[in-house]
């Protein structure tokens, strides 16, 4: 019997490996396609011998390319994190205020001070961090139900409240020069992305990724409820705020660039559980490398479906409810097999 066990998990982690670098090779399959695509196409050739094509390249595509896949990477591993964390399938990275506060934020400054890049996106990453701090307090003051119940009530609060606030910007602002930039800056993408403001989030974005990669193994003990969790030898209360701090990090620092990027870290876990398992160490990284993916591909086809960009968002947002649709009217006899 225990020969048997042990042939079906080493079969079973053999296939995950395989996984695992079938999906980073798409990843960078999905990468070159971004560098080497757009508006005009670019050889290797020409990026070789051409110093125009160069520049290019490495000025424009090259950072939207790893935003990009950071953003995929980011949104999807706190996905994965909040969903545990919050035993709730249909949690996703900013529902504790992080996007509707981010929107408000960069509202603020394109009403105060125009497109000016590092004030749109220093409010934005500004007020994403207030909605998450609003929603600790009002969690702290309500008083009943346990302590995930209250901060996803208070999260659904502070999040209608700065949605309320750009519904107010939107309506003051100019019809003719504010207007338009804020219902495009809410509507996601990467047009505006330079090396600068990529720079700028790695501090933020790279050790939260760190954490949630390092503290994967102990989101199954923090899925299983508090009691459990303590039982087992977690400590709840502190690596749930660890983890929780990991994502919304992680999740404020990109939306501050990308604008609002919806369906990502909701879907992408779900295929990465159907995929890998519910077991986070093994469906976590496969997240991880299928976000960046799924955004890459989304950014790609904004950029050359059209000759005009069409907004990352509206793509994320069809293609991501279409996989959801997918998955939930299909059943996974492969998932069935390795599980």
């Amino acid at each position: 019997m225990s020969a048997v066990y042990h042939d079906y998990n080493h079969r079973i982690a053999r296939q995950l490996r395989y996984l695992a670098v079938g999906l980073l090779c798409l990843l960078l399959l999905s990468a070159l396609w971004g560098r080497y695509s757009g508006v005009s196409l670019l050889s290797p050739a020409e990026l070789w011998h051409d110093p125009l094509a160069q520049r290019l390249v490495m000025t424009l595509r090259l950072p939207r390319v790893l935003m990009a896949c950071l953003l995929g990477m980011g949104l999807a591993a706190s996905g994965s994190t909040l969903q545990m964390i919050f035993r709730n399938p249909l949690v996703e990275p900013g529902f504790l205020g992080v996007s509707q506060g981010a929107a408000f934020g960069a509202a603020c400054a394109i009403m105060l001070f125009g497109t000016v890049p590092f004030a749109v996106q220093g409010l934005a990453l500004f007020f994403a961090g207030l909605g998450v701090v609003l929603s600790y307090l009002l969690a702290r003051h309500i008083r009943f139900g346990g302590w995930v119940l209250r901060l996803v009530l208070s999260g659904i609060a502070v999040s209608a409240l700065f949605a309320s606030g750009v519904g107010v910007l939107k309506y003051v602002a100019d019809p003719l020069t504010q207007l338009p930039e804020i219902v495009f800056w809410m509507l996601g993408g990467l047009y505006a992305v330079t090396w600068s403001k990529l720079l700028s989030i790695l501090p933020v974005v790279v050790p939260s990724l760190a954490v949630i990669l390092f503290m994967r193994w102990r989101l199954n003990l923090l899925s299983m409820g508090e009691q459990t969790a303590f039982s087992l030898g977690a400590a709840p209360t502190r690596e749930r705020a660890i983890a929780l701090a990991a994502a919304v990090g992680a999740t404020a620092a990109v939306v501050s660039v990308s604008g609002v990027v919806g369906w990502v870290g909701l879907i992408v876990p779900h295929m990465a559980r159907r995929i890998a398992g519910s077991d986070a160490q093994k469906s976590l990284p496969v997240a991880l490398l299928m976000g960046g993916i799924f955004a890459l591909v989304c950014d790609n086809v904004a950029r050359t479906l059209l000759a005009g960009e069409i907004p990352l968002g509206t793509l994320t947002s069809l293609f991501g409810a279409g996989l959801f649709i997918l998955l939930m009217t299909t059943a996974n006899p492969w998932l069935r097999s390795t599980t």
